[in-house]
């Protein structure tokens, strides 16, 4: 367990990520993915996150001198997380950061090149279709009603967030699976999950991905 993670997301971030980039409706905590990367990488290692996002993963590593290379299947995410790392480079950012745009489930053909290279997996899956995106509650609008938005990673049909739980799950371990190739050996997949509710219904995701099958299990850190 990281006793990490203790400040808002939205205290973490200022200034440190570009305003737009706050739309994602689940982004991983800065702190956290600092701190998975301080415990498993060296400076000059590299990083890959194939489910990048709006490049927390990577933005976090390039800060702590790493390289990072991330995957995005949404392009306007994938378009925010290169500007997150452009950002990261005007703040003096000393690690190189790229940002593919592709289908995660392809990752180790995609990245093909780097098979046996990375020091460090780290990434989150999607939480179902829908998440609590961003809430506007009464204290912060002048007593109006609850606001939320920025609720959906997609209305791709296809995103494995539209997809039901065994089916996502199934899918994240093709993407482990897919990893595990780019690790040198002694590598660490991490991923950082937590349980969410389909129709009231609580799904335990971190014992799902737990179990998912992977070729490398002692490498595989939730």
């Amino acid at each position: 367990m990281l006793v990490t993670g203790q400040d808002p997301s939205r205290v973490q971030r200022k200034g440190r990520y570009t305003p737009e980039s706050m739309t994602h409706p689940a982004k991983m905590l800065p702190a956290i993915a600092a701190q998975v990367i301080t415990a498993y990488t060296e400076p000059g290692d590299l990083v890959i996150d194939p489910m990048c996002g709006i490049g927390t993963t990577l933005v976090e590593a390039v800060h702590q001198g790493r390289d990072a290379i991330g995957m995005e299947y949404e392009p306007h995410f994938a378009q925010m997380a290169a500007g997150n790392l452009r950002h990261a480079r005007t703040q003096g950012a000393t690690g190189a950061g790229q940002v593919v745009h592709g289908d995660a489930r392809n990752v180790a053909t995609t990245l093909a090149d780097l098979a046996g290279t990375a020091a460090l997996v780290l990434t989150s899956p999607p939480y179902g279709a829908t998440t609590h995106g961003q809430i506007c509650t009464g204290r912060d609008n002048g007593g109006g009603k609850i606001d939320k938005s920025h609720g959906r990673y997609s209305t791709d049909r296809r995103n494995l967030a539209h997809r039901p739980t065994a089916e996502l799950v199934a899918g994240f371990g093709q993407i482990l699976t897919g990893c595990a190739a780019l690790l040198r050996p002694g590598g660490v997949i991490a991923v950082t999950v937590r349980p969410f509710r389909v129709a009231g219904e609580l799904v335990d995701l971190p014992g799902q991905i737990i179990t998912v099958r992977c070729p490398q299990p002692s490498g595989l850190r939730t």
